[in-house]
């Protein structure tokens, strides 16, 4: 298995990943679109500032997440750090709109009320399928 390569079509073709932070010890988990930049290894995903997960990843930015399958077990999953981002959601907004075309409805209608996080991690696990299992190190 070409694990590079199974890694970035991967996160090139999933949409969504569940996003795992702690609040009060305890984890919470939830599914949210996302898109990943080869160029900057960064995994973004963006929110309202009044989310709970944004105040969850103010007291802890430890974070873990599984890209969500859109067909058989093939998913990428990985732990790192999730920050607010120094970019906006205009500024990455043609690979959220490449990735899912709706997005842009999302964008136009809301992006200025969006936080941007990225999340940063140094290997992720990569599975095709019960048999074929990889890490990648970024």
């Amino acid at each position: 298995m070409d694990t590079k390569r199974e890694f970035l079509r991967m996160m090139a073709q999933q949409t969504e990943i569940a996003l795992a932070t702690i609040a009060e010890n305890h984890p919470k988990v939830r599914i949210v679109n996302f898109y990943y930049d080869d160029r900057s290894h960064s995994l973004f995903f963006s929110t309202f500032a009044d989310n709970q997960k944004v105040n969850e990843i103010e007291k802890n930015n430890r974070v873990a997440f599984t890209t969500i399958p859109s067909s058989g077990n093939e998913h990428v999953k990985a732990e790192g750090l999730a920050v607010k981002s120094a970019k906006n959601i205009h500024d990455v907004q043609d690979g959220f709109i490449h990735k899912i075309p709706d997005y842009k409805n999302t964008i136009e209608q809301a992006g200025d009320f969006l936080i941007l996080f990225e999340i940063k991690f140094e290997t992720a696990i990569v599975t095709l399928d019960f048999e074929n299992t990889g890490i990648y190190s970024i």
